[in-house]
């Protein structure tokens, strides 16, 4: 028996629950793993709290990303005691995830857990952190360059924001964070950032075209944010798209793209290539600062997720939510 946080959904509506569960309901897959630490993130709260309809099948256990151990295996890459990393590939929406003692997966889904973490850090970093180096990625493919100028990170206490700033900091970039919460930013400017503005410079509509600004833009909220983003974004410049905290709309003009040059990159991190996976968790190891990491970072247990998905759905968090498991 293990315990697990359990979705389901009856006539009466979405229920949520910590149980105990046999090893006999976890789903098919070629490997079992035993996992240590699982994160909160923006999809799991949506989830948790039934904002929106993220869970495909019913019942759920929620959690995209995982960090623990290899109990079992028939897959050839793995074998019981390595040390492996889950995010993404639909696990906590159509696939039981990680907020449980263990996590029936497949093994092609999974990335070795780099030595430069521990389990605890790989999950404070989790989809957000490896979203925001997937980003990071994006712009360096562009040919963005440190002394280029400002590069904008919108939503920037959230998850993937947070880690975005400490990465391009360290990185030589000089930042503009954005925020709605103006009280954090002695927090954005012990990450990195430069210069902290308030996201309602960017959340109402604004012109097609705007004074050039930003030579790169990390964006996780959507909408009219990424919108006035484009519109303020240097010639040639290019924003890397990866979320949607004001909404998934883009009420905007193709101006930016036809008379500036400006490109809009769209991140994926659900279905990466295990190559890019790869790259981007290799590139977290080299390039994050742990004491910054750990600077963002809260820990909570599993009994603790359903109070602390409230809170992320209500915007009352910063940073990196990591709960442990074992």
């Amino acid at each position: 028996m293990f315990k697990a946080l359990l979705l389901d959904k009856t006539d009466a509506g979405v229920t949520v629950a910590l149980a105990e569960l046999d090893d006999a309901r976890l789903p098919a897959g070629d490997v079992l793993l035993g996992v240590e630490y699982s994160t909160l993130n923006y999809k799991d709260g949506l989830a948790i709290t039934n904002r929106a309809p993220v869970v495909r099948q019913w019942p759920m256990v929620p959690g995209i990303d995982g960090a623990g151990t290899v109990l079992e295996s028939t897959h050839p890459d793995w074998k019981p005691g390595d040390r492996v990393v889950l995010n993404g590939w639909g696990v906590g929406e159509t696939h039981w995830g990680c907020l449980a003692q263990r996590a029936r997966l497949k093994g092609d889904w999974l990335v070795p857990l780099p030595s430069a973490f521990t389990p605890r850090q790989a999950m404070a970093i989790g989809t957000a952190g490896y979203t925001a180096m997937l980003c990071v990625l994006a712009l360096e493919r562009h040919g963005v360059q440190p002394g280029d100028g400002d590069v904008l990170v919108t939503g920037a206490t959230g998850g993937v924001g947070s880690v975005a700033v400490a990465l391009l900091a360290r990185l030589g970039y000089r930042v503009t964070a954005a925020t709605g919460k103006t009280a954090e930013a002695d927090y954005l400017r012990r990450l990195g950032a430069a210069t902290v503005i308030d996201r309602a410079e960017l959340a109402a509509p604004g012109k097609p075209l705007q004074k050039e600004r930003w030579a790169a833009v990390v964006d996780a909220v959507g909408s009219h944010t990424l919108v006035n983003a484009l519109a303020q974004t240097r010639y040639g410049g290019v924003v890397a798209a990866c979320g949607l905290a004001q909404g998934m709309d883009l009420p905007g003009t193709v101006a930016p793209f036809i008379l500036r040059g400006v490109t809009l990159a769209g991140i994926d991190s659900v279905m990466a290539p295990m190559p890019r996976r790869r790259e981007a968790w290799q590139r977290l190891a080299r390039d994050l600062d742990p004491t910054l990491l750990e600077s963002m970072t809260q820990e909570i247990g599993l009994a603790d997720v359903v109070d602390a998905a409230q809170r992320l759905m209500n915007g009352q968090v910063r940073g990196r939510i990591v709960v442990r498991i074992g």
